[in-house]
């Protein structure tokens, strides 16, 4: 904003000061020497503001006490500065406009004219009164806002002067700043409406989902769709305002991933790039973009904070809770972020936004709100399952064939003594028993990563292929042991 007078001209300076015709002369007071003017008993009026228009400078006192014009007029050669904050509002649109920090609108009449000549003087104050005036005005704009840009273009009797300012080059979005990569990667994103069957009242939710490819399907959470996946209605919602039917083609419940197909979807459909979630490093700039608590359209920023953190998105003890070995942002993720992409700095995606840790109940799809502890399934994973899903729609999820108890945590996954309806725990002729595992041992390693838990241990093995060939350290009657087994598989979840 540039302080110089635009639009109006300040009249030129006489060359000669005016002097008033017949001017009374003031006679002196009683017992004040002579020549000096009487005191005013009142309190002293406000000093005249140096070259105000229409405004005489004041006489100087000569050498022998009595009063002289001084040779030139005190014109300034500078603009006057603005009266401080809390000066009442001149009459007729007179005086300076109020300071900085109070919001200006471009409508509403706005403030005087700058160059404007003052009806009355503004009294002097000192520094400090105007800096701390001018503090209280910002935080109370700042916390009012517009009611205060309001207040002020309603009590303003006089015009308004406006210019529009060329923009200047730091608006210039730069390639690589996340409002360049948001800006590009906002309209391959949408928000979903999911609604279960049998009418209204029923289950309903919003998520996030973003476009996998060109021929209109769309990469999400299963949580996401799950109220809909039967016999209920799926939209999404471009960022330009446009929404398409969508159908479920294929979701894996205990990978949290679905992937739908726009019905009728548009020509020119820009899929979002996929990066590659094994070369993200601790500290890597993310970006997420999602539908928060129904808000669409919202970009977070943050880092990576922690790789392959294992995540169970429900209580980690029913058959239906979602596991993976996330990567784990502080972005600000909330309910309705869910299925949105996770981009690194590039633009890529990197993972699907899947779960939050609450600071009231552990780790979930619909807490409270963001903590700063937001977790999203690797892109590397999530596109395994879904070339899956298109490809057949029913997961396949890799399996070492024993149960394992899911609720102990600290010193391993221990093989349970029995397993889910009755069933062998140690399946015959699996990968464990083949292995050489039995109930009750406890499986401490998995290929080279740690295993505190069960859920951990799911969640390293669904970071595999069925057919991949790993070891196992596990410990039995107090001896550490290894085996090397290969993955089975399942098909469809329970």
């Amino acid at each position: 904003m540039s302080s110089e007078n635009e639009g109006s001209t300040e009249p030129a300076a006489p060359s000669v000061p005016p002097r008033p015709e017949n001017a009374p002369a003031t006679p002196p007071a009683p017992g004040s020497p002579a020549g000096q003017a009487p005191a005013d008993p009142a309190a002293p009026g406000p000093e005249p503001v140096p070259g105000a228009h229409g405004d005489h400078a004041a006489p100087v006192p000569g050498p022998d006490g009595t009063a002289t014009p001084p040779p030139h007029p005190a014109y300034p050669t500078s603009v006057p500065a603005p009266a401080p904050t809390g000066a009442p509002h001149q009459a007729g649109g007179a005086g300076w406009p109020p300071p900085a920090g109070l919001p200006g609108h471009g409508g509403g009449g706005g403030g005087p004219v700058w160059g404007a000549p003052a009806a009355t003087p503004a009294p002097r104050r000192r520094p400090g009164g105007l800096v701390a005036a001018v503090l209280v005005a910002a935080l109370v704009a700042g916390g009012v806002g517009g009611g205060i840009g309001y207040w002020a273009a309603e009590r303003s009797d006089g015009g308004s002067t406006t210019v529009s300012a060329a923009a200047p080059r730091s608006l210039e979005r730069e390639p690589g700043s996340v409002a360049a990569v948001a800006g590009k990667a906002l309209p391959s994103v949408v928000t979903i409406e999911a609604a279960a069957g049998g009418g209204p009242g029923g289950e309903a939710g919003t998520g996030t989902g973003f476009v996998y490819d060109k021929e209109g399907h769309i990469l999400t959470n299963n949580h996401v769709v799950e109220s809909a996946a039967d016999g209920g209605t799926l939209s999404a919602t471009f960022s330009d305002g446009k929404t398409y039917d969508a159908e479920v083609v294929g979701r894996a419940q205990g990978y949290d991933v679905a992937v739908l197909k726009l019905k009728n979807a548009p020509a020119g459909l820009v899929p979002l790039p996929l990066g590659d979630s094994d070369k993200v490093a601790v500290g890597d700039s993310t970006i997420a973009i999602g539908a928060p608590f129904g808000l669409s359209n919202t970009v977070t920023t943050g880092i990576i904070s922690a790789k392959n953190r294992p995540v169970a998105s429900g209580d980690g003890s029913s058959g239906k809770n979602s596991y993976m070995s996330a990567l784990q942002t502080d972005a600000s993720i909330n309910p309705g972020n869910s299925g949105g992409p996770l981009l690194d700095s590039g633009g890529a995606v990197i993972g699907i936004n899947s779960a939050i840790q609450s600071a009231g109940n552990g780790f979930g799809q619909s807490q409270a709100g963001s903590i700063g502890l937001g977790f999203a399934i690797p892109i590397n994973q999530a596109t395994t399952v879904a070339r899956q899903l298109i490809r057949t729609g029913t997961p396949v999820y890799p399996v070492i064939g024993a149960t394992v108890d899911m609720s102990g945590q600290g010193d391993g996954a221990r093989i349970a003594q029995e397993g889910a309806g009755g069933t062998a725990p140690v399946t015959p002729d699996g990968p464990a028993a083949e292995a050489g595992l039995r109930p009750g041992d406890v499986i401490t390693g998995f290929d080279g990563e740690p295993v505190d838990s069960g859920p951990t241990l799911i969640s390293e093995i669904w970071t595999h292929k069925p057919g991949d060939r790993v070891t196992l350290t596990y410990e039995r009657d107090g001896k550490e042991r290894t085996a090397e087994l290969t993955l089975g598989e399942r098909k469809g979840d329970r």
